[in-house]
């Protein structure tokens, strides 16, 4: 049996992209292959509230106690290894049961499954199929991966989930529509402070389009990151990609979400992209399990 190192597992409202307002159980893996230490701090700085945070480690017993940060990447101890001891190695099938036990009918009816991080597709795509073929997933119709779009799909996974989208358990009415698979891909920009040439893997993300639909999101606050996102759009295009661009505002903390909102609502408006919000950060102040 499987296992996956589990950061983070709730049910909430998604609070960004494609399936913004739907009821979603988020499963949340541990590790990441970036930092993203730049978010919320001058161009070529980097934020160190992980690191004080990490110095007095000790004194949180859980990863709920751990603070919320305001600069840097707010989900950090979903893949900073010095907080991974708060982070349990669970068994595909008591996933499931903790999943299915956190939805409102204890049973899959209208609800979605996020797989995020850190980076989900970093190291756990063997995993998934047996998470996905348990019995008491057999209802679920919607995955979302939150990846950063610099992962390859592995050809056995690629196959598997070509397979999930069409097939259809003997419960499952021969009516219903096909399953989908959705990938969210927040590729980071230079704010981020990781570099273009890591974080920017067109031909990557244009093989998601293979699998499911694919979308692009990007974080976003001065006119620099504006022109950055700009810049990632065509060269995507230019590798083919078909999917929708949405701007999201920086801010893991509502005072500095509300600092830009409303600007990279009007910059998306301006030059026909989407605009995605972050109901997470107004609605439950961006609190662990939201």
């Amino acid at each position: 049996m499987a296992k996956l190192k589990i950061a983070e597992l709730f049910y909430s409202i998604q609070g960004e992209g494609r399936y913004m307002g739907v009821p979603s159980v988020f499963l949340r893996t541990f590790g990441c292959n970036f930092t993203c230490g730049g978010f919320g701090m001058q161009l070529g700085e980097m934020s160190t509230e992980r690191d004080i945070i990490a110095k007095d480690i000790s004194k949180y017993k859980t990863y709920e106690e751990l603070p919320i940060i305001s600069t840097g990447c707010d989900s950090y101890a979903s893949w900073d290894r010095r907080f991974r001891h708060l982070s349990p190695e669970m068994d595909t099938k008591d996933i499931a049961a903790k999943i299915v036990s956190m939805l409102p009918n204890h049973m899959w009816n209208d609800e979605h499954l996020v797989i995020t991080g850190g980076e989900p597709l970093l190291g756990w795509q063997r995993a998934y199929p047996d998470l996905l073929d348990d019995p008491l997933m057999k209802g679920l119709k919607e995955i979302t991966f939150e990846t950063n779009g610099t992962q390859k799909l592995r050809p056995d996974f690629k196959d598997y989930l070509e397979d999930w989208k069409e097939h259809h358990y003997e419960n499952i009415k021969k009516d219903m529509p096909q399953r989908e698979i959705t990938f969210s891909v927040s590729a980071k920009l230079s704010c981020s402070g990781e570099k273009w040439r890591d974080a920017i893997k067109p031909e990557i993300v244009c093989e998601y389009e293979d699998v499911g639909t694919t979308y692009l999101k990007f974080v976003v606050a001065t006119d620099y990151d504006f022109e950055d996102a700009m810049r990632a759009v065509e060269e995507y295009r230019r590798h083919g990609f078909k999917g929708h661009v949405y701007l999201m505002p920086v801010g893991g903390t509502e005072s500095v979400y509300t600092l830009n909102n409303r600007r990279v609502a009007d910059y998306a408006m301006k030059n026909g992209l989407r605009y995605s919000d972050r109901l997470q950060v107004p609605l439950f102040k961006n609190e662990w399990g939201t």
